[in-house]
């Protein structure tokens, strides 16, 4: 996926690859790219990674997403 919104952003390419996973399980198309996000006391932009979904699927990403994490487990 080359254009989408961003569903969230994660530290690493595991953790894209493993919500990417859990998207396309339940029909919603998605990528990841690059996330232009500085890394506390480090230069640059790390492993974070954007993971993105089309817009007219962004709502139901949102609730599946939130849906699998944890109760203590921060948001975005």
């Amino acid at each position: 996926m080359e254009t989408g919104v961003r569903l969230t952003v994660v530290s690493s390419q595991t953790e894209a690859d493993i919500i990417c996973s859990l998207l396309r399980e339940n029909g919603i198309k998605c990528g990841d790219r690059a996330a232009n996000v500085g890394t506390y006391g480090t230069a640059g932009t790390g492993g974070w990674r954007e993971v993105l979904v089309s817009e007219d699927q962004l709502g139901e990403a949102q609730a599946l997403l939130a849906a699998s994490r944890s109760p203590d487990e921060p948001t975005d």
